[in-house]
């Protein structure tokens, strides 16, 4: 009976769930075939409903007249197309490379015609970029035939060959792949390889100038080999460039933008240039392309870095590019701050609208529609703002503009949404400051990671305390100092006073080594050298203060002001932050004991094992009130916090150094050696335990296989 009772309740809850699946509304998530995500300001991912939905794809049924059959057609696809631009009607333009001409749509994707310009008896041959401006004239870069190609609303043409200039280098090739056009007529062409920057031609085609030239990018290597190789050395080495600019596009207000691909390549890939080439887009690390870890199997080539080769500018300012190696689109707002980031690649044997085989470039219509040409498939598919896309631009359009009060309803719509999206929170602190709500407006904040908002608002909040409570603040101090004042003068003769001044000091051994920790503070070097022969430290008392060292470490990363600690307190494990301490600690003490035993040190394991630890009690003495201080302090008193902070690392490094001075009964010369050694031994000593511990890996696989091999025989 009872069995049977189970199984109809077992029965039963099976068919409760069916019935609840089968009328849960299907997520957002279900109606694209790819995740959007967007990112905190630590680097973790927030998964999002979708901001843009594909819904059309178009390229693949075009078709020219078959001369072979008159009245007949045959179908001509786009073959290996590398770039399109929508003009202000919203007529879409692709550079069909392979088939050497330029194929206008309308918005829907609709053909409209075909454009085979030919100047001078020269056709078009392939064709790599186009532009069209306001009046309606077409600009073409001509890469095969080493031109620019101007097709006027007439149907007039005019080209741009290479401009003669003693300014241009002989060696420049003049092989145009990309340009935009400025209101005053002048020309911005990107060319092949053209490290120099954007070519910059008026309109009757005169050089100008180079403009927005990326600067060499040199690793730490590159900076020791100047400094260490000889000129003749330094020649044989292979010339450091910058990094060549991949495409340009111009935004309503007249402002350039580039984008630069290549390895190696990581900062700056997008810039937004000023009329004198300098880059304005400023963010915390100059880092654009987002990568999903899960995803790197999927890079071409295995590239790591992504490789950002095309962008478009909405009409919100907004900053689209396209990913050529994680097949990704990154959306970032007009000060260059991440929106979202989504797609992938496609399959290899199918056509999947939202994903890419081979992204080369893209353009923005006037409703924000994303165009973006696959050159592999040749085809262009459509991208359009979802619902929670157009309530984050609504938002965020607002926020930029300083209208935070209006922002703060778009936002809180937004947050209903999505509960962990990170610009809906910052938008809604600077929303709350603006309205003088500083303690919500700090909340959000540290919520959305904005350290300097964070330290804003606190700083109004501390404001408005002392402003509230000085009075009080000041009586209180007086009261003290008056109440200490007296308090020393009516008991300086009193017997407890004399009693406690006279009192015996305890001669136990516990007593006298933490006695014996501050003297050091004051005598450091007397105080070392009475560690080797007074034996006033013990290994109890060492780890005692090892201890509270560690303690210290946890504390400032823990509770150090938000204002000022970058810590990421959700991925902070104090049992792994242990772990690395006591390694560093053990590796230090063996590496110094044993390079002072080789180099005529006099001191003894303990001496420096309790050395090592007493020299860290200014990191005792200073981290712990640091930590707490901080928390009424903000950014304007960086300065203050980061003197403090510095002088007491310089403070234990100090001790550090009159330790092995004292303990080993060295010089001065003799103590930076000893140093400089330990630290190389300590390298060496980390360097063979990863061996080790990389043979003991394989070792445990090699005797498991053996016994797997002997069991199964």
């Amino acid at each position: 009976m009872n069995l049977n009772k189970s199984r109809r309740i077992l029965m039963l809850l099976v068919l409760t769930l069916a019935v609840a699946v089968a009328v849960m509304p299907m997520t957002a998530f279900a109606e694209v075939p790819y995740w959007t995500n967007s990112k905190e300001k630590q680097g973790r991912l927030i998964w999002t409903q979708p901001a843009y939905t594909p819904v059309g794809i178009f390229g693949k049924d075009l078709t020219v007249p078959d001369k072979d059959k008159p009245g007949a057609t045959k179908a001509s696809p786009l073959q290996n197309p590398k770039d399109i631009f929508i003009d202000k009607s919203d007529n879409i333009y692709v550079a069909d490379t392979g088939n050497n001409r330029i194929v206008q749509f309308d918005s829907n994707g609709k053909w409209i015609r075909y454009i085979e310009a030919t100047v001078e008896g020269k056709p078009l041959n392939k064709p790599e970029g186009v532009f069209v401006t306001d009046d309606g004239i077409i600009y073409i870069a001509d890469t095969g035939n080493k031109r620019v190609v101007r097709v006027n609303k007439d149907g007039s043409t005019k080209e741009y060959g290479r401009p003669p200039s003693k300014f241009i280098p002989e060696a420049f090739k003049y092989d145009p792949t990309r340009l935009v056009v400025d209101k005053r007529g002048f020309l911005y062409i990107a060319v092949l390889g053209g490290y120099q920057g954007l070519l910059q031609l008026d309109p009757e085609g005169n050089f100008q100038s180079f403009y927005g030239a990326n600067a060499t990018v040199f690793s730490p290597l590159d900076a020791m080999k100047r400094l260490l190789y000889t000129k003749e050395m330094y020649a044989n080495e292979i010339s450091k460039l910058p990094g060549a600019i991949s495409s340009v596009a111009v935004d309503n207000d007249g402002f350039m933008y580039t984008t630069t691909a290549g390895q190696g390549i990581k900062k700056n890939q997008i810039k937004k240039l000023s009329i004198r080439g300098m880059n304005l887009l400023k963010t915390d690390t100059d880092v654009y392309g987002e990568v999903r870890r899960m995803d790197i199997r999927f890079a071409t080539g295995g590239q790591v870095t992504p490789q950002l080769i095309d962008l478009a500018v909405d009409s919100n300012g907004n900053i689209t590019a396209i990913d050529s190696s994680y097949k990704y689109i990154n959306q970032y707002d007009a000060n260059g701050n991440l929106l979202f980031f989504w797609a992938g690649p496609s399959s290899a044997n199918t056509t999947q609208l939202g994903l890419m085989k081979n992204p080369v470039a893209l353009d923005a219509s006037s409703r924000n529609d994303l165009y973006l040409l696959d050159g592999q498939e040749g085809v262009v598919q459509i991208f359009r703002l979802s619902e929670f896309g157009i309530k984050v631009n609504e938002a965020n359009k607002l926020t930029l503009a300083g209208r935070y009060e209006e922002s703060e309803g778009p936002w809180r719509e937004v947050l209903r949404l999505n509960a962990n999206f990170s610009p809906a929170m910052l938008g809604l602190a600077k929303a709350a400051y603006k309205q003088g709500n500083y303690e919500e407006a700090r909340d959000l904040f540290k919520r959305a990671e904005d350290h300097k908002g964070f330290s804003n608002a606190f700083w109004q909040i501390r404001l408005q305390w002392f402003q509230k409570n000085f009075s009080l603040m000041a009586t209180i101090v007086l009261v003290l100092v008056i109440g200490l004042a007296l308090f020393e003068r009516l008991t300086r003769k009193t017997k407890w006073r004399n009693a406690w001044k006279n009192r015996k000091r305890s001669q136990n051994s516990a007593a006298v080594q933490f006695r014996h920790m501050f003297y050091l503070l004051k005598h450091p070097i007397d105080g070392f050298t009475a560690l080797r022969y007074e034996n006033k430290g013990g290994y109890w008392s060492a780890l005692a203060v090892l201890a509270c060292a560690y303690a210290s470490l946890v504390i400032m990363r823990l509770y150090t002001s938000f204002s000022f600690n970058m810590t990421d307190l959700n991925r902070f494990n104090v049992l792994s932050h242990f772990l690395q301490f006591a390694l560093i600690w053990i590796g230090w003490v063996v590496s110094n004991y044993l390079v002072s035993s080789i180099y005529r040190g006099e001191g003894r394991f303990k001496d420096v094992f309790v050395g090592s630890a007493y020299a860290l009690m200014p990191v005792i003495l200073v981290g712990i009130p640091i930590a707490i201080i901080s928390n009424i302090m903000t950014n304007s008193e960086l300065a203050i916090y980061d003197f403090i902070l510095n002088m007491m690392y310089l403070w234990a490094g100090l001790m550090f150094f009159w330790k092995v001075q004292s303990l080993q009964n060295y010089s001065v010369g003799e103590t930076i050696v000893n140093l400089v050694l330990s630290i190389l031994a300590f390298f060496i000593l980390a360097v063979l335990l990863l061996v080790i511990l990389g043979l003991s890996s394989d070792l445990k696989d090699f005797v498991y296989e053996v016994y797997q091999e002997v069991r199964l025989r």
